[in-house]
């Protein structure tokens, strides 16, 4: 009889133990964790999410919604943290009912992708001509605005269809943050955000929608994440950058533009990106966040995000680059690695102290 009681006593006591670790207390295996936002950082987020969980048996579930969508929820508290491109400014901050941390994880060029049949060579863009194509006032490709950065090309007597994002968006607010860095009409006439009244042209939803309407339409231009254009084979412009020279987007120019702004980054992880100075920085880039409440209700779910953050921003940088991401400089992880220990749960910190 006593080896019988104290079997039943140790089997609840196991039970027990299973079910603290299962409301996530540990932050561990098993732990489901729900996020929302950005498609622009999507291809990288989906291998990461696979591969963190092979490695912890922590499960997050996405939703590629757009910066927009994610910023909204996290407010509605329907996910444990959301994802944008687009940081929350101050009034923004304001606006959450909860303080917010934000993770930069990865760097990325939003490029232009066009369908232009026939164009053996990149077609280059003059900062002029491509605020006049948004802006509708050049509609043939072969407009002298155009033409003045392809001399010698023969440009196709084709309308041009601008694609923009139809959903509020992290990719639009880099671009039009670049618009109206590089034009004063952009800036005083349309501005920058996460959704704007576009003089002209049509909508598509997500990164994937504005490179499928490309893709299937020729003559057509939209700006996407270069991941996207490459995974849809669609040719990408060289822009002239700030410096005044034609810059492809690749890894190495998306690196040189958060390089160049690595010192006012490490003051403020929000601080826009584009338009860099530096002489090989392609000019529209940017970085994408994670966004945290700093303080949470569940510790384990707390627990598990910090210790997702910290995977992703050291070991998970290395799934980085054959996605076409730039990985974080060394000062940028240094300002996630600080805000690591400011997730609270009761105002506890979630992780150790470093």
């Amino acid at each position: 009889m006593h080896r019988y009681v104290r079997f039943l006593v140790t089997a609840v006591l196991l039970v027990g133990a299973a079910g603290g670790c299962s409301k996530g207390g540990g932050g561990g295996a098993g732990t489901t964790l729900t996020a929302a936002g950005a498609t622009f950082p999507y291809p990288l987020y989906s291998k990461w999410f696979d591969a963190y969980k092979q490695k912890s048996g922590v499960q997050i579930n996405y939703q590629s919604i757009g910066s927009g969508g994610g910023i909204q929820q996290l407010k509605a508290g329907t996910v444990d943290f959301g994802a944008s491109d687009a940081p929350l400014s101050d009034d923004k901050l304001r606006e959450m009912p909860h303080p917010v941390l934000h993770f930069p994880t990865v760097g990325g060029a939003v490029v232009l992708a066009y369908n232009l049949p026939g164009l053996k060579q990149p077609l280059q863009l003059t900062i002029d001509a491509l605020v006049a194509i948004y802006s509708g006032k050049v509609t043939k490709w072969n407009d002298a605005r155009i033409a003045a950065g392809n001399v010698g090309v023969a440009l196709p007597d084709l309308a041009i269809l601008p694609v923009h994002r139809s959903d509020g968006s992290g990719t639009t607010n880099i671009f039009t943050t670049y618009l109206s860095a590089i034009s004063q009409t952009w800036r005083d006439s349309v501005g920058a955000n996460t959704s704007v009244s576009w003089p002209n042209g049509i909508g598509g939803k997500g990164n994937d929608g504005v490179a499928g309407q490309v893709r299937q339409t020729p003559g057509s231009i939209g700006y996407v994440e270069l991941a996207y254009a490459r995974q849809n084979n669609l040719p990408v412009a060289h822009l002239q950058n700030a410096a005044g020279a034609y810059v492809e987007p690749t890894l190495a120019s998306t690196t040189a533009a958060i390089q160049a702004s690595a010192a006012a980054l490490a003051q403020d992880v929000r601080t826009p990106i584009v338009n860099a100075k530096a002489p090989d920085a392609y000019p529209i880039a940017g970085l994408t966040f994670l966004l945290v409440d700093a303080d949470q209700q569940d510790a384990g779910k707390a627990k598990a995000i910090a210790q997702f953050i910290q995977w992703a921003i050291t070991d998970g940088q290395a799934m980085a680059e054959p996605l076409f991401y730039a990985k974080l400089p060394p000062e940028v992880v240094r300002v996630d690695q600080a805000a690591l220990s400011k997730i609270t749960s009761g105002g506890k910190p979630v992780l150790a102290s470093r």
